[in-house]
């Protein structure tokens, strides 16, 4: 089972108490440097191609509408005539960039049996250009401004599971978890080496900023 929000907090400030007091350390300010360090690490260990493999730091949004758009909209100039695109009714949450861009692990059909191969416009645009495209069965998405874009595609919605930069909201039976009951989303080995870098940043001074992006929400203090 994952680390917790809460799980982590809690370590990060009991170690912290053994080293110097902490009056002034909230909840929030421990967790954000929690998410710096955390989401730095992991970029890290995606140039390596290790987060692949590590389903529980993945976010899975189940439903994603998609809305018709045209080929300028999907910077995709230069593609044959009878092609036609949806894209992302709204922007995606934040993804944590890669070496390949943003991490997405899957995009695929709301049910997940069929999943779609990642590309770019250019690359789309080239691959329509080949005598043998016609014969090609494959679904494609790209990211562009903080939506997907899908080529020749007829489903009005799809799923996708990434590395979210910030919180997915988290719902079990129609109950919403609270944010230090949600998985911490990273992966467990790197922890020790997070908690280290917060310590030393936290230490280092007292006044640390203490408010991060609040939706109204956030259950932390």
């Amino acid at each position: 089972m994952s680390t917790t929000v809460g799980e982590a907090i809690s370590r990060v400030r009991n170690t912290l108490k053994a080293v110097k007091e902490d009056p002034f350390l909230t909840d929030r300010t421990i967790y954000y440097s929690i998410l710096k360090y955390g989401q730095s690490l992991m970029k890290r260990e995606d140039n390596q191609l290790r987060l692949m493999k590590i389903s529980n730091i993945f976010k899975t949004m189940p439903y994603v509408e998609l809305i018709e758009v045209d080929k300028v909209d999907a910077a995709c100039h230069g593609v044959y005539s009878g092609c036609y695109f949806k894209r992302t009714k709204e922007k995606l949450p934040e993804v944590l960039t890669g070496i390949m861009g943003p991490i997405f692990r899957t995009v695929s059909s709301v049910d997940g049996s069929i999943e779609l191969f990642r590309t770019d416009p250019g690359t789309f645009v080239s691959m329509t250009k080949t005598t043998t495209f016609k014969y090609n069965k494959r679904q494609y998405f790209w990211f562009l401004d903080g939506h997907l874009y899908f080529p020749n595609l007829i489903w009005d919605a799809v799923k996708i599971e990434a590395i979210f930069e910030n919180d997915v909201e988290t719902c079990d039976s129609d109950k919403c978890l609270i944010k230090q009951d949600q998985s911490l989303n990273m992966p467990d080995y790197l922890f020790s080496e997070i908690e280290q870098y917060v310590i030393k940043e936290l230490t280092m001074s007292i006044q640390v900023p203490t408010d991060g992006p609040d939706d109204g929400q956030n259950t932390l203090r």
